[in-house]
Formats: C-alpha cells, structure tokens, sequence
C-alpha cells in the first residue's frame, strides 16, 4: 500500500492520492501553521478512518445476518492529550442505523466490527486510546460499550 502527498500550494495544503481511487483527498493544517480550510486535517482522517473502517464490516456483517439495513450514519469524536504531541486519550463512535434490525443482532454486528475486524482500531488501542461506541436503531438508543 502506498500514497502519494503533493503540495497543492505555497501554505500547507495537500492533495493525497492512492493507486486504489483517482480521488484526491484535500488535507490542510490548523490556521496556526498556515493553514487555509482547504482540506481536512490529519488527525481528522485518523477518525474518519476509525469509522469507515467499523462502518464497512458492520455493513457486511449486518447483511450476512440478513438484516434490512436501509441506512448507516457514524459519528466519531476524539478526545486528545493537552500534551504534544497531542495524541487520542480517547474516542466514542455512536452507529446510527435505519431499517428493520434486531438490537441482539447489532450487538454483536458492532461488537465484532468495531474489536475483531477493524485494524484502525486495533491500531489505535495497541497505541493507548480507549475507544467506544454506541449504537442507535431507528433513533432509539441501542446499547453503548
């Protein structure tokens, strides 16, 4: 695996790029070191990362159980050390799913996707960061571990 980062202008805002999408992601830095609101910044991508990475294997975990999953929204918030470098204490992720799904059944779906199958979070866990979640099924409040 291997990206590239080029230099999109004379601040610090870059374009990355991988072999597996022609999609250029946009990337900036924090106005303190010249950023410009160009693009996201890094430890942003770190969480929507973690997110992605749960969301896909709980998507294909929900459907080998053949639940009827109509949509799927993650949201992830970091807490970092007041400390440099200003790594993640800690982060809880809240799974928003729509559609007809057994609570018992998602359980056990985020269970698996979030600490058995997603290597972000195994990653971040191996470094320190506590991380969580909840789940919401058609706006109830699921469980939260």
């Amino acid at each position: 695996m291997k990206i590239e980062l080029n230099r999109a202008n004379d601040a610090v805002h870059f374009a990355a790029s991988a072999a597996s999408s022609p999609v250029k992601v946009h990337i900036d830095g924090s106005p303190e070191i010249g950023g410009q609101a160009l693009g996201v910044r890094p430890m942003e991508l770190v969480l929507m990362a973690l997110g992605s990475c749960s969301s896909f294997d709980l998507i294909q975990i929900l459907k080998k159980q053949r639940q009827e999953i109509e949509d799927i929204s993650v949201s992830v918030e970091g807490e970092r050390a007041d400390a440099v470098p200003a790594v993640f204490t800690h982060i809880h992720l809240t799974f928003n799913l729509k559609g007809n799904i057994d609570l018992a059944k998602a359980e056990k779906a985020a269970e698996l996707a979030v600490k058995k199958y997603c290597s972000v979070h195994d990653m971040l866990v191996a470094g320190g960061v506590k991380i969580d979640y909840s789940l919401l099924i058609n706006q109830v409040p699921a469980t939260s571990v």
